[in-house]
């Protein structure tokens, strides 16, 4: 089949993803559908567990059991993924799709050089021709910006800083030019002014090279400074995408909303206090019944316990599952921007009690503390 120019060179259909435990189902993904775009730069964002990296590992072919993909299509230039050889997946796991783990440290061998794990890289994909293998390696750590590369590249992984080790593997990632970069979480622990070199270095591969970035974090700061698209995904599901302009400037996910309400801004006209999203994330094993943000959202209506949200457009390119949609919410509260607008509609709507069963009640009586029965 013929490629469009245009044509996404990843494309994600329904994919669902769960772990199947002794005390049950964990749906860790469920229904996730996105495309990539050559040299496109796409952020994936959320809480921890909100099935970010699962989603990635899922595109790999990495998930560890007890979990597999129970439906859904991954396809790379027109090929399902998920219906090619272990072989196959293998070759182009590394050579054209690569990851960068979020986890340096364990992620290197410690008793191999530097050197040799890059090389070791190419030579498992046979895209780079042998000669060039050593040289390449000692010119990606050049190109990441490891000072003195010639002496380095004989350093064993614990010789080399939290920020020399992501350099590493972001040179071990690049190192058969794959088309597709997945960095998770590449700036964890790594302190500011290295973090601020590491965007820096993706995105001047993103421009020279023209390498596709999915870029998977809970850092929306570091995702305001590369990505030109931003997926919010929450228990599992994608709740809203858009532009980064979009998604920063007009958040319609209450979740979405609530991220951003909950960091700093500069351009704020008056400073409040931040405001943490209440409650925790859902139980996946046993996720609440409607919009699966009901239990913590303060915008919620009697149709989110019962009703799940699908994605809708809500702008030009710009998508979200919610009954509410944020600019309902500044319509009643009479807010003009996120940062005028505080919680408050809908806001008192409870979920629906459910009945007590008469196995759960009790005798008259019972229940109560000595002392309560002696003030009756």
């Amino acid at each position: 089949m013929t490629r469009s120019v245009s044509d996404p060179v990843l494309e994600v259909r329904g994919l669902s993803t769960s772990f199947f435990t002794d005390d049950g189902e964990v749906k860790a993904v469920r229904d996730v559908s996105f495309d990539l775009a050559a040299g496109e730069t796409l952020g994936i964002v959320g809480e921890s567990g909100c099935g970010k990296s699962v989603t990635a590992l899922s595109i790999l072919g990495l998930v560890a059991r007890p979990g597999r993909v129970v439906a859904g299509e991954i396809l790379f230039k027109g090929r399902d993924l998920l219906s090619i050889g272990r072989e196959e997946l293998r070759q182009i796991r590394g050579r054209d799709i690569a990851m960068i783990f979020q986890d340096p440290l364990s992620s290197l061998n410690p008793v191999h050089r530097i050197g040799a794990q890059i090389e070791e890289a190419m030579r498992a994909h046979d895209k780079i021709a042998p000669r060039e293998v050593r040289p390449r390696g000692l010119d990606l750590l050049r190109q990441v910006h490891v000072p003195d590369s010639a002496r380095r590249v004989r350093d064993y992984p614990h010789q080399f800083s939290g920020g020399m080790r992501q350099r590493v593997m972001i040179a071990m990632g690049l190192s058969n030019r794959p088309e597709i970069l997945i960095a998770d979480e590449p700036t964890t622990a790594l302190d500011v002014t290295v973090q601020a070199q590491i965007l820096q270095l993706l995105r001047d591969l993103n421009r020279d090279l023209g390498t596709s970035i999915i870029l998977i974090t809970h850092n929306l700061g570091v995702v305001a400074g590369l990505c030109k698209r931003v997926i919010v995904m929450y228990a599992g599901e994608i709740v809203e995408e858009g532009s980064t302009e979009q998604i920063f400037d007009s958040p319609q996910h209450p979740y979405t909303w609530s991220l951003l309400r909950s960091l700093p801004r500069v351009d704020a006209d008056r400073h409040e206090r931040l405001r943490s999203i209440e409650g925790l994330p859902p139980d996946l094993i046993a996720p609440p019944q409607g919009c699966k943000f009901n239990p913590r959202c303060p915008f919620r209506l009697e149709r989110c316990f019962s009703e799940d949200p699908e994605l809708e457009p809500v702008g030009d390119g710009h998508i979200a599952a919610c009954w509410v949609t944020m600019k309902r919410a500044y319509a009643e509260m009479g807010a003009g921007s996120l940062v005028d607008t505080g919680p408050g509609a809908a806001s008192g709507v409870r979920p629906p009690i459910a009945p007590v069963g008469p196995d759960l009640s009790e005798p008259e009586g019972q229940g109560l503390a000595p002392e309560a029965h002696d003030r009756d």
